[in-house]
């Protein structure tokens, strides 16, 4: 079995594919790894970028699957022990995955492992966080920047991290039956965390490992799909998590004139 299988999705983001991909052949990790690509369906020829690298192997979905199913089916065609769900816009600077990897080895309690987030101008992501509710959404929409940088810089153990860049256990993974392919995109990463957590396991956010996040290249391609995918999968959310609020939700989406 494979130490690590890195996994990342693709859709008509071709350039960032590559330099993501260029970020890991440029310092790979000391652990043996194998690299797969899921490319859902793209039309810029992201496959075939992908494909003409050595280290990697490209699975074409033959539709866009969304983000969810598409790494189940990843993670369905690798082997690794531990398996990192890496978005096509992240650049991973040197050591950044051997670090993590030491980080979820360390600590045999710890399901999940997600980095600092940061842009490309450095500026810190909020990539972790409570569990989605809407006391905590309004909360989230509120925080500064400055509080941001503050949270971040501090080792916690969240509720969820994000999935642009997430190591997990496969065992923990296929534990709770992988992601939920309810989500197409969006609060899949916070579902899945959730499942992992309710089986009593921890996740755990780390300031002392680093990744860019170029964010929504692939949204920025379709951002009227992009929009009612995120409100189908956050009114799914609700609707597994919270269904007393779901009414309320569809109303608010009415009213704003955002039907799903």
């Amino acid at each position: 079995m494979t130490t690590l299988s890195i996994i990342i999705v693709s859709f008509n983001a071709r350039a960032d594919l590559v330099r993501c991909l260029e970020s890991i052949d440029a310092a790979p990790p000391v652990i043996p790894c194998e690299i797969l690509v899921v490319d859902n369906q793209s039309t810029d020829g992201s496959a075939e970028a992908a494909r003409s690298r050595p280290t990697v192997r490209v699975i074409e979905a033959g539709a866009n699957l969304g983000f969810a199913r598409a790494n189940n089916a990843g993670i369905r065609a690798t082997t690794g022990r531990l398996l990192l769900l890496l978005n096509s816009d992240t650049v991973v600077p040197p050591g950044a995955i051997d670090a993590l990897v030491a980080t979820l080895d360390s600590r045999p309690d710890v399901a999940v492992v997600g980095p600092r987030l940061v842009d490309g101008h450095g500026q810190a992501e909020l990539s972790f966080g409570s569990m989605i509710s809407p006391l905590n959404e309004l909360r989230q929409q509120r925080r500064s920047r400055q509080a941001t940088d503050r949270m971040t810089r501090e080792l916690r153990y969240p509720d969820w991290v994000s999935g642009a860049c997430l190591l997990v256990r496969r065992a923990d993974a296929e534990a709770v039956g992988l992601l939920d392919e309810r989500y197409f995109m969006y609060t899949e990463d916070v579902d899945f965390c959730a499942a992992i957590r309710q089986r009593g396991r921890r996740v755990l956010f780390t300031p002392d490992v680093e990744v860019v996040h170029l964010r929504g290249r692939s949204a920025a391609s379709a951002p009227a799909a992009t929009r009612a995918a995120y409100r189908r999968s956050h009114l799914a959310f609700y609707e597994k998590h919270h269904p007393a609020w779901v009414p309320l939700l569809k109303l608010y989406q009415w009213l704003r004139g955002l039907v799903v």
